[in-house]
């Protein structure tokens, strides 16, 4: 067998707007939910608390995606940088609010549009193919603050109107198409993926789920759009995956580890991949007294309509016991378990497990049988520049090399259908949980700090020039 990677595999790096574009309020841009994201170690504690205002306060708080990396001035030369890596793809999003400033105008913005026109044309010069999320955290305020987010029906509406504005605009340079970043965040953080703070915990979980069922009519609106307009489109579902093991091989801790994994990791691919409602779910809702409005014709929309592969982020794992102590507990991306004695961790303490990856790509494609796309993993660490100028991120090539590693063996010895790889963060850019620049996933360093200073100049670290081989060996020299 040829232990590689199939021909034509998307390998490149992966980004968000609101993560690196800047440009606050250039080209009529609105405002959105990053926008009003502070920066630094509150930022995390904002995002899970209620009560969050959706307020900029420049005078408690540093909003350092306002600038992010000036990606808005500077895409010629991101771009530049990327072909000369190798490139073949480059996971982007559409800022909403460039396209529909405040979400519910009845006309797209010019400017919006033209400025991904321009990035778009800048990638295909150098035949790079462009894969857009549509929505990657960055919904219009005036849609939190006047309509509720996602808990209320008319934002399907809205979304409809902005996905047919870039469906046709963009449907001679975007082949590639994803729905929801990281949809299942919702779950445990529904501020940036669905649009709206917990107040009160006893509306937990029929305002989540109700917001959910808003997205999913969305996403198969969406699938059904991007086929009639662009045909030979893929478009996709994406999601935060992280296998959950059992502590160790007590009966309730399987038990518990299976219901913590169903629930997060295949809820929403099963209703978007699948097209229907699982049996587990409804139990659940039975149990938490959830009574969905499901309008006619909606449950027919998810069936029909269903995404054509799977994206999602790795990061790490998770080991999950039923009774935990605080002694016990990890950190991680959104979520985590309890620590796990086999595994090291980051600098932000979330544990490594390359064969994690594995395992996540052999139960998504068990349950599913659709083609596989890893849209993120990365490892988000200090970076030093030397005197001479040069950074040497060994350990950010030691963590990628295991992952690509374990993708191949998933590929070669499990059979599984991957189209492509896109590293996170392969220029650094503002963190989404923390709102720092200093934790960097980048091949490419960028001279911005978390203090605002910083001349934003681009530097090429060590891993760029061992992932340019990689992606010219198509894997081989690893």
């Amino acid at each position: 067998m040829n232990a590689s990677f199939p021909d034509g595999f998307l390998w490149g790096g992966a980004t968000a707007a609101n993560q690196m574009e800047g440009g606050f309020y250039e080209g009529e841009k609105g405002l959105n939910i990053a926008d009003v994201l502070p920066g630094g170690k509150e930022r995390l504690k904002i995002l899970m608390e209620p009560g969050f205002d959706f307020e900029i306060d420049k005078t408690k708080y540093s909003y350092p995606n306002h600038e992010g990396i000036d990606f808005y001035h500077r895409y010629k030369e991101d771009i530049a940088l990327f072909a000369e890596m190798g490139f073949k793809a480059f996971r982007m999003s559409i800022a909403w609010t460039r396209i529909f400033p405040q979400g519910d105008e009845l006309e797209a913005n010019e400017e919006g549009l033209a400025f991904y026109d321009r990035v778009f044309d800048e990638l295909h010069k150098y035949g790079i193919e462009p894969v857009v999320t549509i929505s990657h955290y960055e919904m219009p305020i005036n849609l939190v603050k006047e309509y509720g987010g996602w808990r209320n029906r008319e934002v399907v509406t809205f979304f409809e109107r902005y996905v047919n504005a870039i469906f046709t605009r963009y449907k001679d340079k975007v082949k590639y198409w994803m729905t929801f970043n990281e949809i299942n965040s919702g779950l445990m953080m529904p501020i940036m993926g669905l649009g709206f703070s917990i107040e009160k915990e006893e509306d937990k979980y029929q305002a989540t789920y109700q917001a959910f069922h808003h997205q999913f009519v969305a996403s198969s609106i969406a699938v059904k759009a991007c086929h009639e307009i662009i045909p030979g489109s893929q478009i996709g579902c994406m999601i935060i995956f992280a296998p959950v093991y059992p502590f160790d091989a007590n009966p309730e801790n399987i038990l518990y580890a299976h219901q913590e994994e169903r629930l997060f990791n295949n809820f929403c691919a099963d209703v978007q991949v699948r097209g229907e409602y699982p049996a587990f779910i409804n139990s659940y809702f039975a149990k938490h007294g959830i009574e969905l409005d499901i309008r006619e014709g909606d449950l027919e929309l998810l069936k029909e309509h269903t995404v054509d592969y799977i994206a999602f982020s790795y990061y790490m794992s998770r080991t999950e016991k039923k009774e935990k102590s605080e002694m016990e507990q990890a950190q991680g991306n959104i979520l985590a378990g309890v620590k796990n004695p086999f595994l090291n961790a980051s600098d932000w303490g979330w544990e490594i497990d390359p064969t994690g990856l594995r395992v996540s790509l052999n139960k998504l494609y068990d349950r599913y049988e659709v083609p596989l796309f890893v849209v993120e993993n990365g490892l988000g660490a200090y970076d030093e520049v030397e005197q001479d100028g040069s950074i040497n991120d060994d350990y950010r090539i030691d963590y990628l090399r295991e992952h690509i590693t374990a993708m191949k063996d998933a590929i070669n010895e499990d059979g599984i259908e991957i189209m492509g790889y896109t590293s996170w963060g392969c220029i650094d850019l503002v963190s989404a949980s923390t709102g720092e620049m200093s934790k960097r996933y980048g091949y490419i360093y960028v001279d911005k700090h978390d203090d605002g200073s910083g001349t934003l100049e681009r530097k090429k670290k060590k891993s760029f020039f061992w992932y340019k081989d990689v992606i010219a060996t198509n894997g081989e020299n690893l």
